[in-house]
């Protein structure tokens, strides 16, 4: 049946960035949809660890600072110590700076890049290490943005670190996709989260978003729960070095 492939029981993922928003909505898909999660989050991700353990499953709560690339392999190592493989990798966490680009700063350049880029490849590459040693493949999925398509303005380092992932995302499909490795990447558009309050507590500003995006709507961390889940599961074994732009029609527009 059909359904089966999008089945991941007995699957464990690890999810970045999982405390609230995008990352929470994911981690949770991926619990409904069978599996154990790893959280990796600079604080104890709270509410994503009730929730998922009212699913039933289980949930490993690693405190990390992904910027520094040292903490990355330990990472692997507590995953596996606690569940004894790896299966599934979501590269969530990211953060944004903002300045004009006559005025931006090396220290925004760097911290921005360090999280959103260095550390996305970094991870994925002691992942798949991992699932080399396993020898039965596994499941990348990073998350790329409206801005890995477009150029936005005021935002220099998030820009080019999401252009970025969508390069990597096609690259490490190239090399790895022949081990059984698949590595895509999900662009969410303009989405209800914390990060975007500002933006649609200013009625004009909002407005003009809305009337861009076809769906006429925001987003919500449920519109990731479906992608998520899909690229994770074996539905997805031929979809490599894709981004799914996740964004209620924003860039058909």
């Amino acid at each position: 049946m059909i359904l089966d492939a999008f089945r991941l029981e007995g699957k464990v993922a690890i999810v970045t960035g999982c405390d609230t928003g995008l990352g929470q909505g994911m981690a949770v898909a991926l619990a409904e949809a069978g599996c154990d999660v790893v959280g990796v989050n600079r604080k104890i991700p709270v509410q994503t660890a009730e929730k998922i353990h009212a699913l039933g499953r289980r949930f490993l709560t690693i405190q990390a600072d992904l910027s520094q690339q040292n903490s990355l392999n330990d990472i692997v190592m507590q995953t596996v110590s606690t569940f004894g493989r790896i299966d599934i990798l979501v590269n969530n966490a990211g953060t944004i700076r903002r300045e004009d680009a006559l005025n931006f700063s090396e220290q925004d350049w760097d911290d921005v890049m360090n999280l959103n880029l260095k550390s996305v490849f970094f991870l994925s590459q002691a992942v798949a290490r991992q699932f080399l040693t396993q020898g039965q493949g596994g499941k990348i999925i990073n998350i790329a943005s409206m801005l890995s398509f477009q150029g936005g303005i005021r935002v220099p380092s998030y820009t080019a670190s999401k252009s970025g992932v969508l390069g990597i995302t096609r690259l490490l499909a190239n090399e790895w996709a022949a081990q059984g490795i698949n590595v895509n990447a999900i662009a969410p558009g303009y989405m209800a989260t914390n990060n975007t309050q500002q933006l649609r507590d200013d009625a004009d500003r909002n407005q003009e978003i809305v009337d861009r995006i076809p769906a006429g709507r925001w987003g919500t961390p449920d519109d990731l729960k479906g992608p998520a889940v899909f690229l994770a599961s074996r539905a997805s074994d031929y979809i490599n070095g894709y981004t799914l732009a996740v964004d209620g029609g924003w860039l058909a527009r």
